[in-house]
């Protein structure tokens, strides 16, 4: 039990924390675009597992890091271009269109994999890298301002997507789409060219998201690589309050349970290791059940646009 009560614990937990942050932050950031203009995505998962294996495959093949992260990009872009397709233009129902889109994401990067790899492969994935003068802070530095070029964008996401929903007339037009896309329409914002964009940039992030664990954080690929991520992201959107800062809150507080829970396995404190596994999935659903907010939801989540209905 002493063990857990150090200051080098603590701060092993903390950095693990922040590198299991990282895939949860890409796909909540771009849920929650496509969230606020009114998109439900459920299929964000199979979009990460097409990313991890799109994005490990290039790495794989040429060793090009950035070409890894820009295929696993537009992976993720084409998938949501086609949710856009399906929910926008053909209106179909959006649960059961994610769901869809989820099932052919996991399909087809098993197919891949077994086609094109055969058998679990590794990378050298990106290095971690030193924030300047904050990463040289004793004790502190190295396990917080320490790490992949992946993790910092992921973080420099929240400001820039709370910037752009909340001071760009895009983000005005995302934000009227969601709550009365009918109001929003008679001003002349186009509102499928809205939903197009906020769904392909989502399954953008999605498929880096992806990439984030192929070839920044664990360097392999595997079949069901992500193991839900995108789920729990879709859940943390909805505790967050369709807000880049509290999502980001909602990915910090399940991170750290995710990557405390890690740690009470290795020390070998008399904690079931089943139940130090479901630990942050029952976190997410009592939160989610205590919180139980409706205030920032979207008028228009879920609901397709048909002009003059």
């Amino acid at each position: 039990m002493e063990q857990l009560l150090t200051i080098g614990t603590l701060l092993g937990v903390l950095h693990s924390m922040i590198r299991l942050a990282t895939p949860y932050l890409y796909a909540a950031i771009g849920e929650t675009l496509g969230q606020r203009s009114g998109l439900l995505n459920l299929g964000v998962e199979g979009m990460m597992l097409m990313g991890a294996y799109v994005g490990f495959y290039v790495v794989f093949t040429t060793g090009s890091l950035l070409g890894g992260v820009l295929a696993a990009a537009l992976a993720g872009a084409l998938l949501g271009l086609m949710m856009a397709l399906v929910s926008v233009t053909f209106r179909a129902e959006q649960g059961i269109s994610g769901i869809g889109m989820y099932l052919f994401g996991l399909g087809l990067s098993s197919l891949l994999f077994k086609l094109t790899l055969g058998t679990v492969q590794s990378v050298s994935g990106f290095p971690e890298v030193p924030l300047p003068l904050l990463g040289s802070i004793p004790g502190i530095g190295p396990s917080l301002f320490t790490h992949s070029v992946m993790v910092y964008a992921a973080f420099a996401l929240v400001p820039l997507a709370a910037y752009v929903l909340n001071r760009t007339t895009w983000g005005l037009n995302i934000r009227a789409v969601g709550d009365n896309p009918q109001a929003a329409d008679a001003l002349g914002v186009p509102v499928a060219a809205v939903r197009y964009a906020t769904a392909t940039i989502g399954g953008l992030l999605a498929g880096v998201g992806g990439a984030s664990l192929s070839i920044s954080a664990l360097n392999i690929f595997q079949e069901n690589l992500t193991g839900g991520i995108g789920f729990i992201a879709v859940a943390l959107v909805y505790f967050g309050g369709w807000r880049p800062v509290g999502v980001l809150l909602g990915v910090l507080l399940f991170s750290f349970v995710s990557a405390l829970q890690l740690w009470l396995q290795v020390t070998g404190v008399g904690l079931p290791s089943d139940l130090a596994v479901m630990l942050p999935y029952l976190l997410t659903i009592l939160a989610l059940a205590v919180s139980n907010r409706r205030a920032g939801q979207p008028s228009a989540l879920t609901k397709p646009f048909t002009r003059g209905a």
